[in-house]
């Protein structure tokens, strides 16, 4: 019998990519305090790699200890630029500095994901993109923001790709999945690996 499938995510954008793909599966938000696990992780010195895969392991694991049997995906991304690892801005002018520190320089995406069942990892995976942003001025950072409003605050980088926030970049390098915080192609093979979709 096929597994049961369970995104561990709130995300109106990564339930989408799955919805796209074609498969059946139900979505549940975590129950995690996700800064109370990020900033012990960050004070030991934890990459931006391991703090996303922790995450994407914890959501799922919490997960799914509601769904018993169920193939749970768990997923989270993390925003670095050098060592640097960036949180949602807390309002429109922490999105300013954001956008203030990204401009003219390029910047990672590490998206995470992690299958659990019952309680146990099966499988686990970190892609990444780079995003060169061009040159901003103040000036422009405020007009942009002025313009997409609060919708600035629901992305780490304060820019959604899948809209205005295109607008912002000169060079990207990574896949368009990878970007929404999902990397559908590994978790696909992983999943016809698991039997758990049409192979």
């Amino acid at each position: 019998m096929t597994p049961k499938l369970v995104l561990a995510s709130s995300s109106p954008f990564r339930r989408m990519l799955m919805e796209n793909a074609g498969l059946a599966f139900e979505a549940h938000a975590a129950h995690i305090d996700e800064r109370a696990i990020e900033e012990p992780l960050e004070k030991s010195g934890a990459t931006p790699d391991q703090v996303a895969l922790v995450l994407a392991e914890a959501k799922a694991d919490e997960v799914s200890g509601r769904f018993g049997g169920a193939l749970v995906i768990g997923s989270d991304q993390t925003m670095s630029l050098g060592a640097q690892v960036f949180h949602k801005p807390k309002d429109m002018s922490d999105a300013a500095n954001h956008l203030s520190m990204l401009g003219g320089r390029t910047h990672r995406l590490n998206s995470a994901i992690a299958i659990v069942r019952d309680g146990e990892v099966l499988w686990q995976h970190v892609a990444h993109a780079e995003l060169k942003m061009r040159p901003l001025t103040d000036d422009f950072i405020a007009r942009h923001l002025k313009r997409v409003g609060p919708k600035a605050l629901a992305s780490v980088g304060a820019y959604q790709l899948e809209g205005e926030g295109i607008q912002l970049f000169e060079k990207i390098d990574g896949d368009y999945f990878t970007i929404l915080g999902l990397p559908m192609l590994p978790l696909l093979a992983k999943l016809r690996e698991l039997d758990a979709i049409d192979g």
